[in-house]
């Protein structure tokens, strides 16, 4: 387990009433904020399956995936289960779950707009692990 916490801003400068420079290609990538309050990322794994994965994240508030293009899937383990979600195009999702993503069409041929605080712990651990502390009943 390792934990990290995300501190503003924690987002790069941008000019306002501009357009943005475009997000490189890559894995993650934070766009723009506002400080002490939210910032928003584009994302794209490289992972192409749920087999890939080797760690999820859980922070300690929630963050909303939109899917932009392409496909990305979500592995959660929710209820000491892994599952797999499918982002659909049009339909957030508010993710409070350990989780981590993949792109089942290939690394990073799919992108999601990823909203979330300016200000989060994110503590990360293998699957096996949230799915053993999911799973407790104590």
């Amino acid at each position: 387990m390792r934990t990290v916490t995300t501190e503003p801003p924690s987002f790069p400068a941008v000019t306002p009433d501009e357009l943005l420079p475009q997000a490189a290609s890559g894995r993650w990538q934070v766009v723009c904020g506002d400080a002490g309050h939210w910032r928003v990322g584009v994302y794209s794994p490289g992972e192409v399956g749920p087999g890939d994965i080797r760690e999820l994240e859980q922070h300690d508030c929630p963050e909303l995936f939109l899917l932009q293009s392409g496909e990305v899937s979500l592995l959660l383990v929710r209820d000491g289960k892994p599952e797999v979600v499918r982002l659909e195009a049009g339909r957030p999702i508010l993710v409070q779950a350990p989780h981590n993503g993949f792109c089942p069409n290939g690394p990073h041929s799919g992108v999601a707009l990823v909203v979330e605080r300016d200000r989060f712990q994110t503590v990360y651990r293998t699957v096996d692990e949230w799915v053993r502390l999911s799973g407790r009943t104590d």
